[in-house]
């Protein structure tokens, strides 16, 4: 053996040393999987979440989502569940069947805590309606009939409850729809369906007024369409549609029912079935679109 030789023979039985005297490497366990992905499947008839559910359209949507069929769960979310009779009453008939969270759209983080619990409870949702709104609130927010009663006030409370509020929680419950998609549900997709208005369209905007209130219903649109777009780009599993329910009777519509035909108020009934109707037979094609409560689409 040359000097060569013996020197590289050397340096091949120091590095085998070194590598029989490491410490053995820990076992890697493969990363868990998220807990969403593993609980999907056990929510036979899906989990819907109605955002805005202690009155009106929204507590409609909650009990009819619950008594149509006797699948699937429903997490109704409003400011004061403690005060919300309606929604504890039926949260006594359906038990289990139904969770109650507290959710501000003027608060984000209200928003992002129940995104949280809603992750650990079901890991999932399939459904998410965005129902809350605010016309007028007396003494602070009145329907404006002409351009010299506008106030900057009005404006930013209106656009804050009416557009920003619903997008913040489509942005929160965003993964937990991506993970859901239409599993245990008779959809092929998740839907994320907002509530406008018809006087939130530029095109069919014939009267004028109401500036605040038709504005934010407009941001609303622009911005659901915008998600759409979005969602679609990246292939997740959701449509965004947004419904116009018509006139319907409840607090909101009350004080100005009294130039509305019989036949064009509405019963929170009648418009919910018609709505749910719309909203279970949706399809990829529908993403981004606006409808009336009798299926049109309605122009923007």
């Amino acid at each position: 053996m040359n000097l060569m030789q013996f020197f590289s023979r050397s340096r091949k039985l120091s590095e085998m040393l070194r590598v029989s005297l490491r410490p053995p490497l820990p076992l890697v366990k493969s990363a868990p999987k998220a807990r969403f992905s593993s609980t999907v499947s056990q929510w036979e008839g899906g989990v819907s979440m109605v955002q805005g559910a202690s009155r009106g359209i929204g507590l409609e949507f909650v009990r009819q989502l619950l008594e149509k069929s006797n699948k699937g769960h429903v997490i109704a979310t409003c400011r004061n569940p403690g005060g919300a009779t309606n929604l504890l009453e039926l949260k006594e008939k359906f038990g289990d069947r139904l969770k109650v969270l507290p959710l501000d759209v003027t608060d984000e983080s209200t928003i992002e805590a129940a995104a949280t619990s809603v992750k650990e409870s079901y890991g999932s949702i399939n459904l998410l309606i965005n129902t809350s709104g605010v016309l007028s609130i007396p003494k602070i927010l009145q329907p404006e009939t002409t351009l010299s009663k506008l106030e900057k006030s009005s404006l930013m409370l209106t656009y804050e409850i009416n557009a920003v509020g619903p997008v913040l929680v489509v942005k929160h419950m965003w993964p937990l729809l991506r993970a859901g998609g239409g599993s245990g549900t008779d959809r092929e997709l998740a839907v994320v369906a907002n509530l406008s208005a018809r006087v939130g369209s530029i095109g069919d905007n014939r009267l004028g007024g109401w500036h605040s209130y038709r504005s934010s219903k407009t941001a609303l649109n622009q911005l659901t369409k915008t998600i759409s777009v979005e969602l679609a780009r990246r292939k997740d599993p959701i449509i965004c549609i947004l419904l116009h329910p018509g006139t319907v009777d409840t607090d909101l519509s009350k004080p100005f029912q009294k130039n509305v035909p019989p036949s064009k108020l509405f019963t929170r009934e009648f418009s919910v079935q018609k709505l749910l109707s719309i909203i279970n037979n949706v399809k990829g094609s529908d993403n981004g679109k606006f409808y009336d409560w009798d299926g049109l689409e309605i122009p923007w």
